[in-house]
């Protein structure tokens, strides 16, 4: 039974490290990814040279990767009371 216990934490053990490398992995691919995306961007000004108006830009280029939001640690809030402020 010892045995069975012991191998058993072993295999899990084994099975969380793993799991933190691969996902470590995939969020160095997804930075790598931006990265030349924001280098082409930039090559493109730096050619260009021009100041960009309103209409020219390409706001969907800012928005959030979707994929990254679920590697974000959650927030913790704090409790903010304004009467301790004007004491």
């Amino acid at each position: 039974m010892n045995f069975f216990m012991t191998f058993i934490l072993i295999f899990s053990s084994l099975l969380l490290a793993s799991d933190s490398v691969s996902t470590d992995k995939e969020k160095q691919e997804r930075l790598e990814k931006q990265i030349q995306i924001e280098m082409e961007r930039e090559k493109k000004y730096a050619k260009e040279q021009t100041f960009y108006q309103q209409g020219n830009y390409d706001l969907k280029g800012s928005e959030v990767n979707k994929d990254s939001l679920s590697t974000l640690p959650d927030l913790e809030e704090d409790e903010f009371d304004m009467d301790s402020v004007y004491d």
